[in-house]
């Protein structure tokens, strides 16, 4: 049984959202097609991701030099102690799903909380004398993303630094299985847009029977 991370990154439901309706479609025939695998919904705007601010950094500094948990703040200690959380749960998955949409150019700031969350020293990557190596190296990743213009290619490719994150972050989990669907087009060609989002669909479909 692989256990399955479905991290969403969006106010909205899959009854307005481009990205949510093909990531919901994605999961439901993932469970369909793999019914022996758990499926774990992270709804990054429901759930609590704290910021690495100065509570973060003063009670890690506390706990390298020695300092017992139970001696840190109270904001301290919720803050440490929620973010050991997430990193846990991240590196006991299996497999992980983001979905999310394009907001000038890359992805809503909790989804940048989130990576920050789990780049991890120890957990996600160690140092060594020849630079940080992944850990993460047998998991698989898919990015589910929309874009109101066409950014997968064409002049508009190089502005396009969401999903191009996600990769580099991926690789730096030690993630070499990343795959990306874009939803894209839909304000350009917004006569259109219906018909991409059920090709976005169809397309998750598939891709879940060999995700």
């Amino acid at each position: 049984m692989a256990t399955v991370l479905y991290i969403t990154a969006h106010p909205h439901d899959h009854h307005n959202s481009y990205s949510m309706a093909v990531g919901e479609a994605f999961r439901t025939a993932y469970q369909e097609a793999h019914p022996q695998d758990r499926v774990e919904h992270l709804d990054l705007y429901k759930i609590y991701v704290p910021h690495i601010d100065a509570d973060v950094f003063s009670g890690w500094g506390k706990l390298a030099a020695g300092t017992a948990f139970d001696q840190l703040t109270n904001d301290e200690q919720t803050k440490v102690k929620r973010l050991g959380e997430i990193v846990d749960q991240f590196v006991s998955a299996d497999k992980y799903v983001f979905v999310n949409p394009m907001w000038n150019f890359s992805f809503p700031p909790i989804l940048k909380a989130y990576t920050d969350a789990v780049c991890v020293a120890g957990k996600t990557f160690r140092y060594t004398s020849e630079g940080p190596v992944g850990l993460l190296t047998d998991k698989k990743l898919l990015h589910i993303q929309a874009n109101g213009g066409i950014y997968s290619e064409g002049p508009a490719k190089e502005m396009e630094s969401g999903s191009r994150y996600l990769r580099i972050v991926s690789g730096f989990w030690g993630i070499s299985s990343f795959e990306v669907l874009f939803v894209e087009g839909m304000n350009a060609q917004p006569d259109r847009a219906q018909a991409i989002k059920e090709e976005a669909i169809e397309r998750a479909k598939k891709l879940a029977s060999t995700f």
